[in-house]
């Protein structure tokens, strides 16, 4: 081109200046006629283009496979993906068996989350270019271990292929809300990554008993299966499971209409020397089913049943009495009509290990009941109890016989303060963790009560509770002889600086969390009280509480020694005198937040951030 550009026609046919010039039109009329260049067909033209046409670009995909194939390492298979689309959908179809592998080859191991490699496509990066993309970057660098897909309408079979073909590896693949996903694309994967441990496929409508049938039959290192929200997934699939994979662990099924009580007792009873881990959600199941986990769930560990309308008290009390779970040591019930106190009893005498039980919207379940099976549970050691409104302080205290060391209830509306004398009870020497949430008719009685009969405890959580006051709460704090560790006490209201001022002196040398949020009560001096006291503090939570500038610039002054995370967020008074006193407290600070402090200004926030640069910083 500059050739062209600076050619100035000085030869036989041209001669005595350029062509190009402003005058050369007249400069031809004077020396002569012009001459005329011969004239070129289209048709030349066209064959000239062709020629200058890469010569690769004209084979067929078959010569172009076996070409790619033979490429020296993964850099030449990745440079020559980014080249076309086509280029790209070639390379992706071709095995990992089927590369010809030199003496060159630079098959990389790497490993990443979980031991392997591991890609997240969400939304609009899901798409089969993208799959195409993975499989052929990850084939040099030991294989695509984990692959989620999130969210997406565009991704096909075409995708799948390609990752089944490039990633012979795979071990977990994971499917959340993806409609354009169906059987094939499962065929695919089954046919190819023989390695599979784990799938989780989750609201993927077009997938239905074939796919879940293959992906059985050809992985038979199947140890954990999610289900969830897929309405053409029936007893099939299950059965299908239980036929092909021995090695099953793990299976939790949900909102699934299909799956009945065939499935769920084949699967049961063909696994039950491996099968450990169990969740069953919102299925069309009967008391069969439950009489089958019972008697063949002899290796399950953690069992959760939710929403099992049909289910009555009979199904539930025949799991109990079987006695086959006599390895279960974590059950959880939600929203099941069949728990009553008769079933819960059973239970508890049926499982003889459980250490963990949650109890969520049984309203059938009252104080006999609790009573009942904390005698019977022998081993259980962390109870949980959330909107259970039949349960009063009566089934508590009960409760507290027990050797229970956690104890939480949340909104459990029929706990309120005892109005007579409360007869003597036995203190529970074992309870180590206390929380209590979000029930409105718990008060300063009932917390006294547990002060008394809960000696040792390390850590309480009393959140929402708007019936407790600085009178309530202190003989808590004087009655723990362990040390309080942990001590979250937000959104109750009537709780003012006193408390925290005894808190912090009496179990400053072992106070590491202190969430205080909402404290409308809270100010300056229980920051000071902190600061004097609170030697091995590393959490604090103060926001939206009536703290100001004074109280951040004693705390930076304080005893501690490895305050990590600080949260003042929503606190209105708090300024941007308060920076050097952040700055000094984030010499040791990992985590700061600072949202919704509308009198820091954000030049100052600019300047927290260049300095402390160590620190992750909400604002």
């Amino acid at each position: 081109m500059p050739a062209l550009v600076n050619y100035r026609g000085d030869d036989e046919l041209h001669t005595g200046g350029s062509l190009c010039s402003k005058d050369s039109a007249r400069l031809l009329c004077v020396y002569g006629p012009p001459c005329k260049r011969q004239r070129i067909s289209d048709s030349y033209i066209l064959f000239f283009e062709q020629e200058k046409k890469p010569s690769i670009e004209i084979l067929p995909d078959e010569i172009l496979y076996e070409i790619f194939r033979r490429l020296p390492n993964g850099q030449a298979r990745s440079a020559s993906a980014c080249v076309s689309n086509r280029w790209l959908t070639v390379l992706s179809n071709v095995r990992a068996s089927e590369m010809v592998h030199g003496s060159s080859d630079d098959v990389e191991m790497v490993q990443e989350n979980d031991g392997f490699l591991t890609r997240c496509l969400d939304g609009k990066k899901a798409t089969d270019c993208r799959l195409q993309s993975v499989a052929v970057g990850t084939s040099s660098r030991g294989g695509l271990g984990k692959l989620s897909v999130r969210g997406s309408n565009k991704v096909t079979k075409l995708g799948f292929t390609a990752i089944a073909r490039g990633c012979p590896s795979l071990k977990v693949l994971s499917l959340w809300n993806v409609p354009s996903i169906g059987d094939e694309s499962l065929i695919e994967i089954s046919k190819e990554c023989h390695s599979l441990e784990k799938v989780d496929i989750s609201h993927c409508h077009s997938i239905s008993n074939k796919g879940i049938a293959a992906i059985a039959e050809n992985c038979p290192n199947l140890t954990s299966l999610t289900i969830e929200s897929c309405k053409n997934i029936g007893n099939e699939s299950l059965q299908a499971v239980a036929r092909y994979c021995p090695n099953l662990q793990s299976i939790s099924v949900k909102d699934c209409p299909n799956v009945g009580d065939q499935g769920v007792a084949t699967l049961l009873s063909s696994l039950s020397s491996v099968l450990k881990k169990v969740k069953l959600q919102s299925l069309n199941i009967t008391d069969f089913s439950l009489a089958v986990i019972g008697h063949y769930g002899k290796s399950i560990t953690s069992l959760v049943l939710t929403g099992l309308q049909i289910a009555s008290q009979k199904g539930f009390w025949a799991m109990g009495n079987a006695k086959g779970l006599q390895s279960l040591t974590s059950l959880t019930v939600v929203s099941c009509y069949g728990i009553t106190d008769l079933s819960l009893e059973a239970i508890g005498n049926g499982c003889g290990f459980l250490k963990q039980m949650l109890i969520k919207k049984c309203c059938f379940v009252s104080d006999k009941g609790l009573v009942s099976f904390t005698e019977a549970a022998k081993s259980l050691e962390c109870l949980q109890l959330e909107e259970c409104n039949r349960i009063s302080q009566q089934g508590i205290l009960g409760a507290l016989k027990s050797n229970l060391k956690s104890l939480t209830i949340v909104k459990c509306m029929g706990i309120k303060d005892l109005v007579h004398e409360t007869p003597e009870l036995t203190q529970c020497a074992s309870l180590r963790s206390l929380t209590v949430k979000d029930c409105i008719g718990f008060g300063n009685t009932n917390l006294a009560i547990f002060g008394t009969l809960c000696p040792q405890l390390q850590n309480v959580e009393l959140s929402g509770l708007c019936g407790i006051t600085d009178t309530g709460l202190y003989p808590l704090l004087e009655n723990c002889q362990a040390g309080l560790v942990k001590v979250n006490i937000s959104n109750c209201v009537n709780l003012t600086d006193k408390v925290v001022v005894d808190l912090a002196k009496i179990h400053g040398g072992t106070l590491k969390v202190l969430n205080l949020e909402g404290g409308r009560r809270i100010t300056d001096e229980s920051l000071v009280a902190i600061a004097d006291n609170c030697v091995l503090l590393n959490d604090l939570d103060v926001s939206k509480c009536c703290i100001t500038d004074n109280g951040l610039s004693c705390l930076s002054e304080g005893v501690q020694i490895d305050l990590q995370i600080l949260s003042v967020s929503g606190c209105s008074k708090v300024t941007n005198k308060s920076v050097p006193f952040l700055k000094k407290l984030g010499q040791t600070l990992v985590g700061l937040n600072i949202q919704q402090c509308n009198l820091i200004s954000s030049g100052s926030v600019d300047s927290l951030v260049e300095s402390l640069w160590r620190c992750d910083i909400l604002y």
